[in-house]
């Protein structure tokens, strides 16, 4: 081969080996800044761990807010409305005025199930 593409091969080599190392040690900076944040955030991460692990519970599609309140001590009312919508939930007012959440996720088995429920109560 002539030495112009020799050249050529080992600068896109040369290119492609420091373009993959900048690369490796940009994704582990960003890794250990995330993991940082987490630290710092800490209390808010496993809060919305925790509301999300309750919404999502299997026999319970819905959970009262005073049950999640209770659970999520700690937390004006208000402050725990910001963690449920951060952690992918909806509220929702029953009938009798009470406040319940739900994961948004969720909203398709929620929905089966009043379809069935229905369907059951026709029987």
């Amino acid at each position: 081969m002539e030495p112009a593409i020799w050249s050529s091969l080992s600068a896109l080599f040369g290119a492609l080996v420091g373009g993959g190392i900048s690369y490796a040690l940009n994704r582990q900076q960003f890794r250990n800044q995330l993991r940082l944040l987490q630290e710092q955030h800490k209390v808010e991460f496993m809060a919305e761990e925790t509301a999300r692990h309750f919404l999502s519970h299997k026999s319970f599609t819905d959970r009262s807010f005073d049950t999640l309140r209770n659970h999520l001590g700690g937390f004006s009312d208000d402050e725990l409305r910001k963690i449920l919508v951060r952690a992918g939930a909806i509220r929702v007012f029953r009938e009798d005025g009470s406040e319940w959440w739900r994961l948004l996720s969720r909203m398709d088995e929620y929905i089966e199930r009043k379809q069935l429920d229905q369907i059951a109560r026709e029987i």
